[in-house]
């Protein structure tokens, strides 16, 4: 493996690097103060979280530029864990997370995300898009009614009359600034200058509107080494595992294809083995150091390079920048109002959102427009892993389906009287039965010849279905031949290897097999 040294900044690209930290870490506060709450810790679990992850991540991590921290998806699964269990055992498992997530890298499992469709990859950003406006709607309601509510948009008592005008022309007016604030200058991140005017105006005039302060305060200290108080025995492992694993797996999952995202921004592409290895690192400090653990927020990725940021010094910035909220500039960021913090989300909402493919929808494969919708929906309804999963899923069957009605065969009778069956379309598990109704054993001459030139032997149902067919033909004494089979094939099938006629031209691919294959059991092929 080659390193490339990371080019020189200019002192040009690193006060942009540097901004645009600042405009994350901004954005990073009520996230994390909100994700905490939705686990049922501290605030400064999550505020902790969000510095420990993303300076590591930013330090090591497969893709610069990207932002990592404390997120929804890992805080709803928390929520029952620390109410059965207590905020020491989740400590325990984001240590645990961590360690898998180590584990993945070092195994290299980073490379599967390749197998997420685009059609799921358009589903899984426009269904992001629409939980990230979704989660803004919150801070439209009178504050502190939902968190007594239960952390949840629902609950909460909305605003009314000019508090809510309020609230509304100061989140237009930040996205104003930041869709104005390009076209006049690029020189400074159009989300910190929306952030920074907006708030000026606030506070210079004393507008009543909610502030970062009325969440929760930030004011805290260094987070400090502990290890976490849980008994070192089988029966914590028990509790704590499956939580781990749920966790490392939705973790992975946003991560990797955030890193795909912000790849596409950039240019960039590799790296998800050494994220995965970045964000195990990342949880298991976290853990120790009291934080709830994260993985990568796309959101907060989005302002990043969108502001400019490109290199690992964004990320570090914002992480410095976080940390230096916490312990001395509390005061300070909590008289922010929230309302030009929604402003920039809501502008990320815009930027995300693949308006595109509303237009494509009519033009692509019916089962492609189908699997774009089921995962918005199924990100909006449950969370962006699943509806990862449920679209690779549906893709997968989808596409085997598609080549199961390709399996046919063209027939002919040679000037010998032999009857050759020449195979086409891929031969696996979804195409057997096919397979099977292109004989005709009873009907068929005295020899039959079956040609596998333009066709695939992919699996072991493959294998068993050819034994099958080769059986028949033995039945109703008829003479077969089968050509243009790999070698591989030659090897496993056993009843009717006898039957194959090796030719110069036979294929070279192989079956995918294992040692079980090699020791008598055939495996799944690809």
């Amino acid at each position: 493996m080659s390193f490339k040294a990371p080019a020189r900044l200019s002192p040009l690209q690193a006060k942009t690097e540097v901004l645009s930290g600042l405009t994350v870490a901004l954005a990073l506060v009520p996230e994390a103060v909100a994700f905490a709450f939705v686990a049922g810790v501290h605030p400064l679990v999550g505020l902790y979280a969000a510095f420990i992850v993303g300076l590591i991540t930013a330090l090591i991590g497969g893709r610069p530029g990207m932002i990592s921290g404390a997120t929804g998806a890992l805080a709803v699964v928390m929520v029952s864990l620390v109410a059965e269990h207590g905020v020491e055992y989740l400590f325990a498992t984001v240590v645990l997370m961590g360690l898998i997530q180590i584990a993945a890298g070092v195994f290299k499992l980073g490379k599967f995300i390749r197998l997420v469709p685009h059609p799921v990859m358009l589903g899984f950003v426009n269904g992001l898009a629409i939980v990230i406006f979704l989660a803004q709607l919150s801070q439209f309601q009178v504050p502190g009614t939902a968190e007594a509510a239960g952390h949840g948009i629902a609950g909460g008592e909305w605003m009314t009359g000019w508090p809510l005008v309020t609230m509304l022309a100061l989140t237009v007016l930040t996205m104003a600034i930041i869709w104005v604030m390009p076209r006049i200058t690029r020189a400074f991140p159009a989300p910190l200058a929306g952030i920074g005017i907006v708030a000026a105006i606030v506070i210079g005039l004393g507008i009543d509107v909610p502030r970062v302060g009325d969440l929760a305060s930030i004011e805290g200290g260094l987070p400090m080494f502990h290890i976490p108080a849980v008994p070192m025995t089988f029966a914590t492992l028990e509790i704590i595992l499956p939580y781990a694993l749920i966790l490392a797996a939705i973790g992975l999952i946003e991560s990797l294809l955030t890193l795909n995202l912000v790849g596409e921004i950039t240019g960039e592409r590799g790296g998800a083995s050494k994220e995965c290895v970045a964000q195990g690192v990342a949880n298991t400090v976290t853990g120790v150091f009291g934080g709830m653990g994260g993985c990568a927020m796309i959101g907060q990725s989005m302002i990043n390079v969108k502001s400019g940021g490109r290199t690992r010094l964004s990320g570090i910035s914002a992480a410095l920048f976080l940390l230096a909220f916490i312990v001395v500039a509390s005061p300070l960021i909590e008289q922010i109002p929230l309302a030009a913090l929604v402003g920039v989300m809501f502008m990320v909402v815009i930027g995300t959102f693949a308006w595109n493919s509303l237009t494509i929808l009519r033009r692509v494969p019916a089962t492609d427009a189908f699997v774009i919708g089921l995962v918005t929906i199924v990100t909006v309804a449950t969370d962006l892993a699943t509806a990862v999963v449920v679209g690779v899923i549906v893709s997968a069957l989808a596409y085997a389906w598609q080549n199961a009605k390709r399996i046919h065969a063209k027939t002919y009778i040679t000037p010998e009287g032999a009857k050759v069956y020449q195979v086409q379309g891929p031969l696996f598990f979804g195409s057997t039965d096919g397979f099977t109704e292109l004989f005709d054993p009873e009907n068929d001459p005295d020899t039959v010849i079956v040609d596998f030139a333009d066709s695939r032997v992919a699996d072991q149902s493959a294998l068993t279905a050819i034994e099958q067919m080769a059986a028949r033909y033995e039945a109703a004494h008829k003479q077969l031949q089968l050509r243009h089979l790999s070698h591989d094939c030659h090897r496993l099938l056993s009843k009717a290897g006898q039957l194959i006629v090796d030719s110069d031209d036979d294929p070279d691919y192989e079956i995918a097999v294992d040692y079980s294959v090699r020791t008598g059991i055939l495996g799944a092929g690809h």
